[in-house]
Formats: C-alpha cells, sequence, structure tokens
C-alpha cells in the first residue's frame, strides 16, 4: 500500500502498482525525488521505471481485459461509484498531498479532489448509456447494426497541474467503458495518482484493471505509446510533449487523444459589466498560479474601457497574497525552479520587445520565499500583438494587455495564435454573443464568464490544442470504438 497521508517526517519510498501488487525495485541511486514546492523539501522518493515495467503493467492491463470488459456495465459503474466514495472518505488527506506535491493552495486542492470525485461519478452514470444503432439496410431481410465496444488498453499520461483530477478524468470513463488502464502521471507530481491506485484497491477493483507506473515520460511514457499491446493513449500535457506522443504512436497508427497547451484570449468590450470582467479575468489567470490550459493568457481591451479595466485589474492583482499553500494562500509556488524560470524569460523578452510593466512582480527569494519556486503576479500592456507574452505560452500569473479599436480587431488578434483551446468574451451585445462560436476559433468559449468546464460538458481544442477531448457524452464516447454488423436473416 502507498501511505498517502505522509504523516511521516521522513520522505516516503513508493513503489509502483501492478496488477494488484505493490512493486518497488531499483537501486536506491535510481529513484526519483518528489519536491515540495513550497519549500523544496523532499516529500517521497518513487521508483524510476523502465521500460521492462512499463510492460509488465500493460501485459496485467492485457490479461485483465477480457474478464472486466466481459462485466455488466452497471458492474464496472457500480465499482468506479465505491472508488468516489473512497475518495470522499478521504478528502482531506489527498488534498494535502495535491498541495505538497504541486504547491496550489489547500482550498484549490481541496476542489481539485471534488473536481476527481465527479468525473468518476459521472463516469458510473454512464454505465447505462452505452449505445448503439440499428440502421436501415438496402437489401431485403437485413438490418445494419451499428455497436460500441471498448478498445482493450487504454495509457493515460497525466500532466502536473492537476494530477489527481487529470487522471480521474481520464479513469472512470475509460473503465466503465470497458476498457482497462495504465497510468503515468508526471514525474513531478506522482503521488496523486499512486495514492488513486491505494484507494481503487480499497474500493474493490480487480487486479490489472487500473496499473500505475512511476518514471520519466521519454523512458516509461515512450514505451507505453510504442507497445502493440497499449491500444488507446490519453494525454494532458504541453504541446511539444504532444508532438512526441504524436509521433511515438505514428508508426502502429495508435489511437490518440491529446489534451494539449492553449493561449486563451480575454475579450473585454466597451459595452461589458467591468467589475464582473475583472473577478473574471483575476480568477481565470492567477488561480493555480496561473498553471491551467484554459487560463486567461491575454487580454484584449477596448480602448474606451481599457484604463477602468486595468486599474481595476492591476489593484486586485496587487492584492493577492502569495504564501504558505497549507494556510490557503491566494498564490502557491510555480511547481519547480524550471517553470518558475521559465515565466521570468518570458516576462524579460516581453519587456525587450516594449511591453510596459504595470505591475511588477516576478521571482521572490527574499525573506520567507528563500526556498521554493515563488513568482508574483505582474501585468504587462503590450502595444503590438506579436510581442512573446502575447504569443508565447506563459502558464504562469503573467497577465498581458492590448488595447483594440473595436470587437472586430479583437476578434483578429484572439485568432491570431496556433492554439484552440479557449477563449473568453464579455459584452452585453446578443449579437456579438451568437456570433462568438464562428467567429471566434476555439473549442471552449466562455461567454460573460470566467473559467471550469462542466463535466457533462466537452472540453475540447483545436489546433495546437489538441485531438479527441474529455467530459460529457463525447467525451465518455470516445473510449468505445464502433463496430458495423450487417445482419442477413434472409
Amino acid at each position: 500500500m502507498f501511505d498517502f497521508t505522509l504523516t511521516s517526517e521522513r520522505p516516503i519510498a513508493a513503489g509502483m502498482y501492478v496488477n494488484g501488487q505493490w512493486l518497488s525495485r531499483g537501486p536506491a541511486s535510481a529513484a526519483i525525488e518528489v519536491e515540495n514546492p513550497a519549500n523544496e523539501d523532499v516529500v517521497a522518493t518513487i521508483t524510476e521505471g523502465t521500460e521492462t515495467d512499463a510492460g509488465e503493467a500493460l501485459d496485467a492491463a492485457r490479461r485483465a481485459f477480457a474478464p472486466w470488459a466481459g462485466r455488466p456495465a452497471i458492474e464496472r459503474g457500480r465499482l468506479i461509484a465505491a472508488l468516489a466514495d473512497e475518495i470522499d472518505a478521504h478528502k482531506d488527506h489527498l488534498a494535502r498531498l495535491v498541495t505538497l506535491e504541486q504547491g496550489k493552495p489547500l482550498g484549490h486542492a481541496t476542489q481539485e479532489i471534488d473536481a476527481g470525485i465527479t468525473f468518476l461519478r459521472y463516469a458510473a452514470e454512464n454505465a447505462r448509456r452505452i449505445e448503439g444503432d440499428i440502421v436501415t439496410s438496402d437489401n431485403r431481410d437485413e438490418e445494419i447494426h451499428i455497436r460500441r465496444h471498448p478498445y482493450g488498453v487504454v495509457v493515460g499520461l497525466t500532466a502536473w497541474n492537476y494530477p489527481f483530477a487529470l487522471a480521474a478524468r481520464k479513469l472512470g470513463p475509460a473503465l466503465v467503458a470497458g476498457n482497462t488502464f495504465v497510468l503515468l502521471s508526471h514525474e513531478a507530481t506522482p503521488l496523486s495518482g499512486l495514492a488513486l491506485a491505494s484507494l481503487s484497491e480499497k474500493a474493490g477493483l480487480p487486479a490489472g484493471v487500473f496499473n500505475v507506473v512511476t518514471g520519466r515520460g521519454p523512458v516509461v511514457g515512450a514505451a507505453l505509446v510504442q507497445s502493440p499491446m497499449s491500444d488507446l493513449v490519453t494525454m494532458t500535457g504541453s504541446t511539444r510533449a504532444g508532438r512526441e506522443i504524436y509521433r511515438a504512436g505514428a508508426d502502429a497508427i495508435k489511437v490518440v487523444r491529446l489534451e494539449l497547451g492553449g493561449k486563451a484570449p480575454f475579450l473585454v468590450m466597451e459595452d461589458a459589466d467591468i467589475d464582473r470582467a475583472v473577478q473574471a479575468a483575476v480568477a481565470a489567470r492567477y488561480t493555480n498560479c496561473g498553471q491551467i490550459c484554459t487560463c486567461n493568457e491575454r487580454m484584449y481591451l477596448h480602448r474606451a474601457i481599457a484604463d477602468e479595466f486595468l486599474e481595476k485589474f492591476v489593484a486586485a492583482s496587487k492584492a493577492l497574497t502569495l504564501g504558505d499553500p497549507l494556510e490557503n494562500a491566494d498564490l502557491g509556488p510555480k511547481v519547480n525552479r524550471v517553470e518558475r524560470d521559465k515565466v521570468a524569460d518570458i516576462v524579460a523578452s516581453a519587456v525587450g520587445a516594449g511591453a510596459a510593466v504595470l505591475l511588477k512582480g516576478g521571482i521572490r527569494e527574499d525573506g520567507a520565499f528563500s526556498k521554493g519556486h515563488w513568482f508574483a503576479p505582474t501585468v504587462l500592456e503590450a502595444s503590438k500583438n506579436d510581442n512573446p507574452a502575447v504569443q508565447d505560452e506563459v502558464f504562469g500569473p503573467v497577465a498581458t494587455a492590448v488595447r483594440v479599436d473595436d470587437y472586430d480587431m479583437a476578434v483578429r488578434f484572439a485568432n491570431d495564435t496556433p492554439f484552440g483551446l479557449s477563449a473568453y468574451l464579455f459584452t452585453r451585445d446578443h449579437k456579438r454573443l451568437a456570433q462568438a462560436p464562428y467567429r471566434l476559433k476555439f473549442g471552449e468559449l466562455y461567454l460573460n464568464r470566467s473559467n471550469g468546464e462542466a463535466v457533462q460538458g466537452f472540453h475540447t481544442g483545436w489546433g495546437l490544442s489538441g485531438l479527441g477531448g474529455e467530459d460529457g457524452r463525447y467525451g465518455f464516447d470516445g473510449y468505445l470504438r464502433k463496430q458495423t454488423a450487417y445482419l442477413n436473416w434472409g
């Protein structure tokens, strides 16, 4: 078992979960340390997995597939509902675990656990929604039956920004659909996935149905994607990593679903409710220290309201507290030093290209921030749409504003990106709201509201933001493949 309460003062040594067994392998020198981003303490050490470990997990999932898929869907759904109940019973420990390995404030970590529970319970409800079609044939005494079947072994690769929720989001529908699952969480935040495995044992999931391996993406992840034993790969992460996974699966024509990066525009027009827009912009920019793919990444402000909006936005940004995430500050640290420094480099490039600094936050290494990976809220204003802060995904607490002359200019600037995940629009004009889905080239639109997708919706990106999607009936359908049978009884 994995003790996800982390009550020991010493780092926990965590093994992998394969075929219902907890495995610890390899020399201590090969272990990966899991760091607390707030103070750089080592929280745990995990096994640095190999291609062999990946193969064993896939083999276990392959052997478990037929009996699992053969169960009535309602039985699979009940087990997933039982897993959701186990998570709910251990919510406080799980939230603290997420905060310790990822750095988000404890209240936000609790919301992440709640989201994971919701994903699983919604998936369980889909057990009675696996449907097909009977289509009229052109031939006498014949029907065309279109059925849905599970793919087989699903590989889940998850990002570090929402390690628990992303794993649950993929696991629930995959298992209810009848697939088995192998999870590789990002090596920076692997503990959530191991905790999920521990609770799946308590919930009664059969051995091999859910397996968790640990290690690095280029080694273990590549082996999982390239193996002939995996049938579908679902990944959430950066566009760079998505390209690598897409290439790795190409030779086998692997079914790949990718939820990748974003560069969400936030349009505020002259007729908008400014206070409401500011509140939404702050939440959409700074939640989880700006480490959300749907974050407000670039604000396009109509000149008529730009001064008022920026005055209020800067004041709200300045009022946010940066501090110990276990004490529920507004912002915790960046997940690691590399990610923190990447944000600083983008800010430096943006200023070098002419952006004005409206709020100078940046790296904090003083006093209480002498340890950890701290970056304070920063607000920039760019005069051109080609500024690095406007074009490059920041994934941190940096907001950039650009003034626009009118709605048409805002839409043109918003669409000037290879990303197509999310976009925001604030206006009272119903014609603009009605036209937004036709004019804004993004898979997900937030109109007069902040971000946060619903479990019954469909979270999907266009362009470099990915393939496929998650949530709702469309997301669930992605874990099922179709088969057509021509039934002739003549």
